[in-house]
């Protein structure tokens, strides 16, 4: 398994020399990333469960050490960051039944012709 506290210190050092480098991407990122907490409709912890749950159907290691640090700095708990997980195993199975009811369609249209 990965050292997941000495990754991220690496990679936020990473992402600094590409903001150095592309100064308007990481704005643009980080503008994105503030616009939800601006509405206030959300706390800062369910926030930061979903963005875990999307960071493990997209399967980016990053996003998982971020989230899980910003996640339990915002009080989640093992069992809720459990509960989150579980929904996105549920929607990353979900969408692969989906999209292979997709690629039928697909062959039934190749067949047809």
């Amino acid at each position: 398994m990965l050292d997941w506290l000495q990754y991220r210190t690496e990679l936020l050092g990473r992402i600094g020399e590409i903001g150095k480098l592309n100064p308007d991407t990481v704005k643009g990122y980080q503008i994105l990333t503030d616009a939800g907490q601006k509405t206030g409709h959300l706390d800062a912890k369910t926030r930061e469960l979903i963005s875990l749950a999307v960071a493990v159907t997209t399967r980016c290691d990053g996003c998982i050490t971020v989230h899980v640090g910003e996640a339990l700095k915002h009080g989640a708990t093992r069992e809720e960051i459990a509960e989150a997980l579980g929904v996105a195993v549920a929607m990353n199975a979900g969408a692969a039944l989906v999209f292979s009811a997709r690629a039928m369609d697909a062959v039934s249209a190749h067949s047809a012709g």
